[in-house]
Parts: structure tokens; C-alpha cells; sequence
């Protein structure tokens, strides 16, 4: 089964699969975006276009040390995505009773994470195209930034997959705020599954920082995603 069927079958697996499902889909593919039709892209679409090539040049740059190439793709990241609005949106209620060290702490092993879901699933995928199909504004005033995934390699009936990217922008910068794919939103789906952790944990942040710490850490080992039911 591809990669693509997994996520198209996402829905159906356990909510901890889901997630990295999910984020192995939206963060790591390398989209390649297909030719747009003439109508003029909106700054949005052209944000989404140029950056997701700007991110792949540096992940395929060969001529940098892996860890320099990995720090810059991090500074890449982190000026692509608001990941820190993101990580206190999915930390949910649990943001108002931690202490600010721990929202300190869950920011960044919530960045940590994110990027190396990127870094470690990139060689996953060759040869997709992302193409841009249109956008839409909120009335929060962000852009809904629609496109369609195309893969070469699945079956006839499932090559084309609609991902849709948030985009926000304050005082002039654009961020990516959250993805969509199969009709959820990443962050909401991630905000409900950290909150189901934190209600079996004791509404422990730190407990939910270390638990993405070992996730991260398997991840850049190359080793296997832990599955729910594993001790932490």
C-alpha cells in the first residue's frame, strides 16, 4: 500500500497513527508544484508555491554537513510556519494552568517534533506534484490556499488527493497556520489528541513534552513510531 493510501485510510486508524499520519503527509512531502493556469495566483498561492521549493532546495542540499543543513531548514521552517501559535492552539485548555517554562518547553519540543517529521520522511515520497487550484478568504481574514495532490504511483482512482494549506498575515508576513487533508485540520486534530493525553496523564505538560521528545528521538534514530498502548 502506498504512502498515500495509509493517509487516505487515516481516519480509520488509531488517533496517535492518525496524527503522524497526518503530519508525515502534510510536512514531509516533496511537492513539486504543477504548472498553474493562467489566471493570476494570489500572493498566497504564490507564498505556498515559493516556499515549499525554497524548503525542498535546502533539504537537497548535499554540499552542507547534515546538521548545518539541518539547522538551516529548521530557520527555514520556523519562518514558513507560525509553529509556535500552532503548538499553543493544539496545547488547548491546558495552556492556561501550565506555568509559562512549561509552554516554553512544549514550543519547542513541539517545533522539534515537526521538523523531524519533515527531515526523517522526506525520502519517503517521489515524484508528487502539488497543484495549486485556488484559494478563499475567511472571515478571520486568513486565506484558504486550495491544492490537489497528485501521485503518479497510486491506482487510478486515488492519484488525486485535495490538501488545503491556512495561511495567515499579520503586519505584512505570511505564516502557514494549519493543513488540511481528508477534511480535518491538523491543528484541531492534534488539539484533541494532546487533550486526551493530558486527561491520562494527569493534565501533565511536561509528560506530554517528554512523550514528543521520544517521538522525536525515534524519529532521527530511524527507528519505529512508538503505537498507543506503549509505555511512555
Amino acid at each position: 500500500m502506498t504512502n498515500l493510501l495509509a493517509t487516505r485510510h487515516a481516519k480509520q486508524a488509531t488517533p496517535a497513527r492518525r496524527i503522524v499520519l497526518m503530519m508525515a503527509l502534510l510536512l514531509a512531502l516533496p511537492f513539486t508544484f504543477a504548472a498553474q493556469s493562467a489566471r493570476a495566483a494570489s500572493p498566497a498561492e504564490t507564498f505556498i508555491d515559493q516556499n515549499v521549493q525554497k524548503g525542498l532546495s535546502i533539504l537537497a542540499d548535499k554540499s552542507l554537513p547534515e546538521q548545518a543543513r539541518r539547522d538551516k531548514f529548521r530557520s527555514f521552517l520556523l519562518g514558513l510556519t507560525d509553529l509556535k501559535r500552532i503548538a499553543l492552539f493544539t496545547l488547548g485548555p491546558a495552556k492556561r494552568t501550565a506555568s509559562e517554562a512549561e509552554k516554553a518547553a512544549f514550543v519547542n519540543a513541539f517545533q522539534d517534533f515537526a521538523v523531524s517529521i519533515y527531515e526523517s520522511r522526506l525520502s519517503s515520497y517521489s515524484g508528487q506534484t502539488l497543484k495549486v487550484t485556488g484559494s478563499q478568504s475567511t472571515s478571520r481574514g486568513d486565506t484558504i490556499v486550495n491544492t490537489t495532490l497528485i501521485d503518479p504511483h497510486a491506482s487510478s482512482s486515488d492519484q488525486n488527493l485535495p490538501v488545503a494549506f491556512r495561511v495567515s498575515n499579520s503586519d505584512g508576513k505570511m505564516v502557514v497556520i494549519d493543513v488540511n487533508v481528508l477534511g480535518v485540520w491538523l491543528a484541531i486534530e492534534e488539539r484533541d489528541q494532546f487533550s486526551s493525553f493530558l486527561g491520562d496523564h494527569g493534565n501533565s505538560v511536561p509528560a506530554l513534552v517528554a512523550h514528543l521528545k521520544e517521538l522525536t528521538a525515534r524519529m532521527r534514530a530511524g527507528g519505529p513510531l512508538p503505537t498507543p498502548g506503549q509505555p511512555q
